[in-house]
């Protein structure tokens, strides 16, 4: 496997996405933590995307690699609104810059019901259906790994990460705002956050790369775990000057 060089020694946070735990950076942390530091951090600290980036900021060291997928996409995108000194590349997977519509945050409350009623596993299944992941023979192992990762976390906390969902901010004049190494990840299949929000956000940021993972859907680094390592030791391996800030 490629090593990194000279430039892509910093630590790596990787940023889980809705109700996943480390399981689901398992393909990367296998490949880069006998390269890097690597820490998983979890989406706790409150139910809005402020507190949870704050939570998060205080156990980070002083500088470091930022990857988020999904909704861990948009809590890095707060901490790079909070703390843009302390980044030295960013990378983007799965995810939006975008609030909510009125719309699409009523749609959460049946399922916050049904969490807090005994239904955690049916909101689970509805909040990531099938379709969302790429067609083919590993589809049902990740949906049933994100069920056993979702349940393990439990109730109180889908609500919590809900309601920081439904309440999000914008984040476009951040991503304008962005001077780091960027990579934009998406899978072509996903219909949870397509290509072309992705390429929306490409385009926001200076300089920035966008990766369509083929054979992948909403959560390519289970999905394509092998294009998606090749595509990040890419990010980690590209200079950053000593001087670089967002």
């Amino acid at each position: 496997m490629e090593q990194l060089g000279h430039w892509g020694k910093e630590p790596v946070v990787l940023l889980p996405g809705m109700m996943c735990d480390a399981r689901v950076f398992a393909p990367q942390v296998q490949l880069l933590s006998g390269q890097v530091p690597v820490m998983v951090a979890p989406l706790l600290g409150g139910d809005r995307v402020e507190q949870i980036a704050s939570h998060i900021l205080s156990m980070l060291p002083e500088r470091f690699a930022l990857a988020g997928l999904s909704m861990g996409g948009i809590v890095a995108l707060e901490i790079l609104r909070r703390a843009p000194s302390r980044i030295t590349r960013l990378c983007l997977m799965a995810t939006t810059p975008l609030s909510e519509t009125p719309d699409q945050a009523s749609m959460r409350e049946p399922l916050i019901i049904s969490a807090r009623t005994g239904g955690l596993e049916k909101a689970l299944q509805q909040s990531l259906p099938p379709e969302v992941l790429a067609p083919g023979p590993r589809r049902l192992e990740i949906l049933n790994l994100a069920r056993d990762m979702g349940l393990q976390l439990g109730p109180e906390l889908f609500v919590d990460q809900s309601r920081a969902l439904q309440r999000r901010p914008d984040q476009q004049a951040n991503l304008r705002r962005c001077r780091v190494p960027t990579m934009i990840l998406c899978g072509e299949y996903d219909r949870l956050t397509p290509v072309k929000r992705h390429e929306f956000m490409a385009q926001l940021i200076p300089h920035a790369g966008l990766e369509v993972i083929a054979g992948a859907g909403h959560l390519p680094v289970l999905e394509q775990p092998e294009a998606v390592n090749r595509a990040l030791l890419h990010w980690l391996a590209a200079p950053v000057a000593e001087t670089s800030r967002v």
